[in-house]
């Protein structure tokens, strides 16, 4: 479900809705023409669900952090598990991503894009069941737990976010983080991918992964262990703790409910995106992609 919020993470301009799940015109016209086409029905029954009707279903559960069979029929919801079918689906035919880079690049033709800087930071999540991309949480008395691994701009947009156990070490998802930015495009020239300097707080510090930076010709901009606090770097790296707090206001995940890591992965790591973020954040970053 993180790939969910991804997107979502900045869309609001405005008052926040009494109804966030509802889809607006504008965000499932960016949608729609992503989604794969159904093939035919092989036996007769009830018509199926229409896609944005299954999008505002999914996005209820993103919201209110609801089980699927929970879903309240008066709001003409129908099956839960219609919409997690369509959402496994729709992860595996890769809408998510292609939602993200379609956003990026209007950002980027939009300028709202900064660059100069990217910043990096993960967070510990409980995780109800064991699963694929679940470890032993050393934060929390060795139970299931997983880390969302994000990468933001200089401003917070969301670059790219990943998934691991929560006992992996935050340096080791460094590299294989960079390389999920997508390469994006928006303005005349090559698509843009890699961030002029990276900044990282101390569980990143190790002489090895900066030389790698520099390989990549990015510079960075590391905090070292044993050094006193106060180097300043705090100033320009909240913004990547701030875009962690606000994709875990999605309620659904602060804590790993789905054993599977692609059906977390997909409400996470992709739908968050531009469209549910608070005003504050859209003013500056996501405002090519807004929710009315």
């Amino acid at each position: 479900m993180w790939l969910l919020a991804y997107p979502l993470v900045g869309l609001v301009v405005g008052k926040r809705q009494s109804r966030p799940w509802i889809v607006s015109d504008e965000l499932w016209s960016l949608v729609e023409s992503l989604l794969p086409k159904p093939g035919p029905k092989l036996v007769e029954g009830r018509p199926s669900v229409p896609d944005r009707q299954a999008l505002c279903r999914i996005l209820f559960v993103l919201h209110t952090g609801i089980q699927w069979e929970y879903l309240p029929q008066e709001l003409g919801f129908g099956s839960g598990m219609t919409c997690w079918r369509r959402l496994a689906a729709w992860n595996e035919a890769g809408v998510w991503d292609q939602l993200r880079v379609l956003l990026l690049k209007k950002l980027r033709s939009a300028k709202k894009l900064d660059w100069s800087r990217a910043v990096i930071d993960s967070s510990h999540v409980r995780a109800a069941r064991k699963g694929p991309k679940s470890g032993p949480s050393p934060v929390d008395r060795a139970r299931p737990g997983s880390k969302h691994h994000v990468v933001t701009d200089a401003q917070g947009i969301p670059l790219a976010v990943s998934l691991t156990g929560g006992n992996r070490n935050d340096v080791t998802q460094l590299l294989p983080l960079l390389d999920q930015i997508p390469a994006v495009a928006g303005v005349v020239g090559r698509p843009r991918h890699r961030p002029d300097a990276l900044l990282a707080d101390r569980g990143y510090d190790h002489d090895k992964y900066r030389r790698l930076l520099w390989q990549r010709g990015i510079r960075p901009v590391i905090a070292k262990r044993g050094e006193p606090h106060g180097s300043g770097l705090g100033i320009f790296r909240y913004v990547v703790e701030r875009t962690i707090a606000w994709l875990h206001g999605f309620r659904r995940l602060p804590i790993r409910w789905e054993r599977r890591d692609d059906i977390h992965e997909a409400f996470s790591l992709h739908f968050p995106s531009p469209t549910d973020m608070p005003d504050a954040f859209v003013r500056t970053s996501y405002s090519a992609f807004c929710r009315d």
